[in-house]
């Protein structure tokens, strides 16, 4: 069965639909109201914290992917010339960082305007995408950080496809 079948002729609301994504796969998640959800994901290598959000206003379903990063203030240059270039290879959604919160964000909204309906799978996709990014890039960011690498060096971890597991 599609994830999409108990929604066929039905005009349901996108946090509805990220609601029962979190059910299915059975994340940890949090109704914080009726327009926005908070969900746990575990990865590989963490947990990782994804908000979203529908705006009525201009018709998008935001989504927010975080995960704590507190790099030395020595590394936060080399850090956002990272970030430049894993944004390069990011075709859908895009990495930044918030110093305050010392959170590492990838950021993504899906523009639903003209009554657009997201589908299940739309929305599956977009929080897959997510994860799945954000697990390939935090190595690399790990590396930058911890490992004494250069951007350019780091980003040869994101790159490198892994077979298996250590």
């Amino acid at each position: 069965m599609a994830i999409s079948e108990p929604y066929l002729e039905e005009d349901i609301h996108p946090i509805d639909i990220v609601e029962h994504l979190a059910e299915h796969h059975e994340w940890d998640f949090d109704r914080l109201g009726d327009d926005q959800i908070a969900m746990a994901v575990e990865g590989q290598w963490r947990t990782y914290s994804l908000t979203l959000a529908w705006s009525g206003f201009d018709e998008t379903l935001r989504m927010v992917c975080t995960f704590e990063m507190d790099p030395p203030a020595e590394k936060m240059p080399a850090l956002y010339e990272l970030i430049n270039q894993i944004n390069d290879q990011c075709w859908a959604g895009a990495f930044t960082y918030w110093a305050e919160p010392k959170l590492m964000v990838y950021r993504y909204g899906l523009v639903l305007a003209g009554g657009q309906m997201a589908t299940p799978e739309q929305i599956d996709t977009m929080i897959g995408a997510a994860v799945m990014s954000a697990e390939r890039y935090y190595p690399a960011m790990q590396l930058l950080i911890w490992g004494d690498k250069t951007p350019a060096q780091a980003m040869q971890a994101a790159i490198a496809e892994a077979y298996g597991r250590a």
